[in-house]
C-alpha cells in the first residue's frame, strides 16, 4: 500500500504526492540537476531539451520537448508519480492541463531567499531533508564570502536582443545582482523584464551593462554594438546560468560571482 503526503505548492495548490515518489519527471533544466544532487536521480525518468547537467546521466533519458513547449503526449506515456515545475518556465496553460492527470508541484521564485526556501521544501516532499538543509548552508556559506565591489554601480542586465529586453525588479535575477552588491539600472516596478529601445538604454546610462548568454546567446560582437551607444559604459558577457538558475547550481554560481567581481574590482574603468 503507497503512502501520501499532501504539500501544498508555491501557488497554492495541495498536492498528493505518494512516499517516496518513484517516477519523478522535472520541467525545468536547474530543477533536473538539482534532484541529482539531492541523490534522487534514479527516479527521473525524462529531461527537457535545455537540461545540460550530469550530461554523462541525463544523455540517455527521454526528451519530453522545452519548458514553454512540452510534448504532452510523451509525458502521458511515462505516467509520472510527481512533476516539478516553475511557475515563470513552464506554460501556464500546459501545467493546466498536467495537473488534471498528476500532482504538479509549482515553485514560485523572485530573490535569493525563495531560492533557498525551494530547496528546502522540495527536499521535505522528497525525503531527503538532511541533504537540503546542507546544501542551502553550502551556499549561503559560499555566498557570504563573495568580496563587495570597490565601488556600487547600476547595472543593466540585458538577456534579449531585437528588441532589447532586461532584468527588472521582482525577479531572482534582480535579487542576484544585489547579492554581488550592484544595483538594477531598471527601477519600474511595473515591468518585470522590460523591452527597451536603443534610446531608452543611453537615457538609463548604466555604469555597467551585463550581457547574458541565456535565453539570448550574447556574443562579442554585441558588445561592440552596444558600446556605440554607450562608449563610456562597461560592458561584461555573463553565464546566465550564474545569475538565473536557482537551486544547488547556486553552488557553482558563488565562485563564478566572486570572480566576476574580482575582475571588475581589477578593472575599475
Amino acid at each position: 500500500m503507497t503512502d501520501f503526503i499532501t504539500a501544498t505548492d508555491d501557488l497554492g495548490n495541495k498536492i498528493r504526492i505518494p512516499i517516496p515518489a518513484k517516477r519523478i519527471i522535472s520541467l525545468v533544466p536547474s530543477t533536473t540537476e538539482f534532484l541529482f544532487d539531492l541523490g534522487k536521480g534514479e527516479q527521473l525518468i525524462s529531461r527537457t531539451r535545455f537540461c545540460k547537467y550530469p550530461k554523462d546521466l541525463i544523455a540517455k533519458l527521454p526528451n519530453i520537448g522545452g519548458p514553454k513547449n512540452l510534448y504532452l503526449d510523451k509525458i502521458n506515456l511515462l505516467n509520472p508519480d510527481l512533476i516539478l515545475a516553475n511557475e515563470e518556465e513552464n506554460s501556464k496553460a500546459q501545467i493546466e492541463v498536467l495537473q488534471q492527470e498528476y500532482p504538479v508541484y509549482v515553485c514560485k521564485i523572485r530573490n535569493f531567499e525563495d531560492a533557498l526556501e525551494n530547496i528546502l521544501k522540495t527536499g521535505k516532499i522528497l525525503g531527503t531533508e538532511p541533504k537540503a538543509y546542507r546544501l542551502t548552508n553550502e551556499i549561503r556559506s559560499a555566498f557570504s564570502k563573495i568580496p563587495k565591489p570597490q565601488k556600487t554601480a547600476k547595472i543593466l542586465y540585458l538577456i534579449w536582443k531585437d528588441p532589447y529586453m532586461a532584468v527588472g525588479k521582482n525577479t531572482f535575477i534582480n535579487s542576484m545582482i544585489e547579492k554581488c552588491g550592484f544595483t538594477n539600472a531598471i527601477e519600474a516596478e511595473d515591468s518585470r523584464y522590460p523591452q527597451l529601445s536603443q534610446k531608452e538604454i543611453v537615457h538609463l546610462n548604466p555604469n555597467m551593462i551585463f550581457l547574458s548568454s541565456e535565453p539570448f546567446p550574447f556574443q562579442q560582437k554585441h558588445i561592440q554594438e552596444i558600446q556605440t551607444l554607450l562608449p563610456n559604459t562597461k560592458i561584461e558577457l555573463v553565464d546566465g546560468e550564474m545569475f538565473s538558475w536557482y537551486e544547488s547550481h547556486l553552488l557553482k554560481a558563488a565562485p563564478y560571482i566572486e570572480d566576476l567581481i574580482e575582475k571588475i574590482n581589477s578593472n575599475p574603468e
